[in-house]
């Protein structure tokens, strides 16, 4: 029953899929209009005023989806108690049978834009204002386009554990500087990889580079385990990739060495702690400039930008517990979901101790 609910609700998402596309070169970016014959919401991250990218990892995939939500709001706090159940009640399902899948503010509206799969793994997007509306978004007859990621691991490809391998062939995706940013698994020997891809799409995609980095609490250097979440900074004068992967060492990346087809070592900064995946990064500005990261098992933790700026060298010992670049253990344990609502403040989806899952705003302060 509750299945047959969600199929309904899924429908009037209308994310689901399969539509002809009706081709008008006038639209921007490249644009056409269709219906984008997306399998799953992977990550979500904006680009240009109201353009969502979507990564899709089973489709490996990242379609660029102009939401046409462009008006400029003021930053309202969200403030939400049991968010799974008002999401799985606008799905007309109940909150065991859907997955939260990411969620990004849209920079401009500041409403809030949420990925989930349904129990038969049916993707659905939502959208949601500060004044607690939550409603399915039509994907269908909208302008899009898409990039077909290459060097992807095969759809039947597992790894030791009997886990499909196409699930991280999207970890984490960004935007900056014209870029759409996707970190993953491909399919070569060294497989953890970072695709940099110019938008509007070409369809003519170059290789990805593959990543190496000292894994702390392993005690190894590590070519196959993808990033799980990354932002960019500027360090002297130079862009980096501030990436963290699980169990959960902190590693810059130097972008200008982040090319087609080279393979970059990077620099471990701040072992973080084992048995924990982080979800989340982004930067904010209270009394400083923090890096502020959510995590799976851990407590959210925030670094300051002139600790990251100011470590030098790279960790290449083995270390269980913690070290490295100093951070501070925020008072928020199994924060599932963080984007950023303003310079000051983030939202935040954590899952209370009682098992609930609540929607809440940083005020400035105690993030």
């Amino acid at each position: 029953m509750k299945k047959t609910f969600l199929f309904g609700a899924a429908a009037l998402a209308s994310v689901l899929l399969f539509a002809g596309i009706n081709h008008k070169p006038a639209l921007p970016y490249g644009f056409t209009t269709g219906t984008p014959e997306i399998k799953s919401i992977t990550a979500l991250t904006f680009g240009p005023t109201g353009v969502l990218f979507i990564g899709d990892s089973q489709n490996a995939e990242v379609f660029a989806v102009d939401t046409k939500d462009s008006k400029k709001m003021a930053a309202k706090a969200y403030d939400v108690k049991n968010i799974d159940e008002k999401i799985a009640g606008a799905l007309g399902t109940t909150k065991d049978n859907i997955t939260i899948t990411d969620m990004a503010v849209n920079p401009v509206s500041k409403k809030l834009y949420i990925g989930v799969k349904s129990a038969d793994g049916t993707p659905v997007l939502l959208v949601m204002t500060a004044d607690n509306d939550i409603k399915p978004l039509s994907l269908k007859d909208v302008n899009f386009s898409a990039v077909e990621l290459n060097d992807v691991p095969a759809a039947d490809a597992k790894d030791r554990r009997g886990q499909q391998l196409r699930i991280s062939s999207i970890s984490d995706i960004g935007f900056a500087d014209g870029k759409l940013m996707v970190s993953g698994l491909c399919n070569k020997e060294f497989s953890s990889s970072f695709r940099s891809i110019s938008f509007p799409f070409t369809g003519k995609q170059e290789d990805e580079s593959t990543l190496e980095m000292y894994h702390t609490s392993h005690g190894r250097y590590e070519t196959t385990s993808p990033i799980r979440t990354f932002t960019t900074a500027e360090l002297d004068g130079k862009k980096y990739m501030v990436a963290s992967y699980t169990c959960t060492p902190l590693v810059l990346f130097p972008m200008d060495e982040l090319k087609p087809g080279a393979h970059v070592k990077g620099r471990t900064i701040a072992e973080m702690g084992n048995q924990n995946t982080p979800s989340d990064m982004i930067w904010l500005k209270t009394d400083k400039n923090y890096l502020v990261m959510a995590n799976s098992n851990r407590p959210a933790v925030k670094v300051s930008y002139d600790d990251i700026k100011n470590f030098q060298g790279s960790l290449t010992q083995q270390m269980p517990t913690f070290g490295g670049t100093n951070f501070i253990k925020l008072p928020y344990e199994k924060v599932l979901q963080l984007d950023k609502l303003d310079d000051g403040r983030a939202v935040v989806m954590q899952r209370q101790a009682n098992g609930e899952v609540d929607l809440w705003t940083s005020d400035g302060k105690n993030i």
